[in-house]
C-alpha cells in the first residue's frame, strides 16, 4: 500500500477543504486513489481544526455527502452519499474520524465501500465533532466546519490561482 503512494504521480480524485468564515484557518487536502486490487485509498490532511484548550486531541467526523455544492455555510451538501441506502454507519459516505491533535490531522485508509469516479462532483464534509456511529441517519457528528468539492486532477480547481493537480 506505501508503494501505491510512492509510485502513483497523481490521485484520481481530490478535494481542497476550506473552513467556513468563523474558521478560516480551517484548510486542507483529500487524496483518493485507486487501488490494484479494487477499492480505494484516502489520504487527508487537514489543518485548522478548532482546539479546546482543555483537550487539544479531539475527534472530528468526515463524510462524504451527495452534492458538490461547498458555498458557506455549507447547507447544500445533501445527506451522506448512501447509494446502497444504508443504515449508518455502514454507507458509501461514512468515513473513519479524523484525530486531531493542536488543530491538525493526518489520515491514511483502506475502503471498498466506492471507488474514486463515484464520488467526484461530491463533496466531503468536516464536521464539529465525532461521529457517534450510531445515530440515524447521520451520526450525531455536529455542525459542517468544512468542506471540499471532489474533482478529478484534471477539472480545475477554482479555489486557488486556476491551478491543476499536473501544475502542482
Amino acid at each position: 500500500m506505501r508503494d501505491l503512494l510512492r509510485n502513483k504521480l497523481e490521485p484520481d480524485a481530490y478535494a481542497v477543504i476550506s473552513g467556513k468564515e468563523d474558521n478560516n484557518r480551517l484548510n486542507g487536502t483529500v487524496y483518493f486513489y485507486s487501488t490494484p486490487f479494487g477499492g480505494t485509498l484516502v489520504e487527508a490532511e487537514v489543518d485548522g481544526l478548532p482546539v479546546d484548550p482543555g483537550s487539544p486531541v479531539a475527534f472530528y467526523g468526515m463524510h462524504i455527502h451527495e452534492n458538490g455544492d461547498c458555498t458557506p455555510p455549507f447547507d447544500q451538501t445533501g445527506e451522506h452519499y448512501n447509494p446502497s441506502s444504508s443504515m449508518h454507519p455502514y454507507h458509501a459516505g461514512d468515513l473513519l474520524p479524523l484525530l486531531g491533535n493542536y488543530g491538525y490531522a493526518y489520515l491514511v485508509f483502506f475502503t471498498d465501500r466506492f471507488s474514486p469516479g463515484d464520488i467526484t462532483r461530491r463533496s466531503i464534509v468536516i464536521h464539529s465533532g465525532p461521529d457517534d456511529f450510531k445515530s440515524q441517519p447521520s451520526g450525531n457528528s455536529g455542525d459542517k466546519i468544512g468542506c471540499g468539492v471532489i474533482k478529478k486532477p484534471d477539472i480545475p480547481e477554482t479555489q486557488d490561482t486556476g491551478s491543476t493537480m499536473q501544475d502542482v
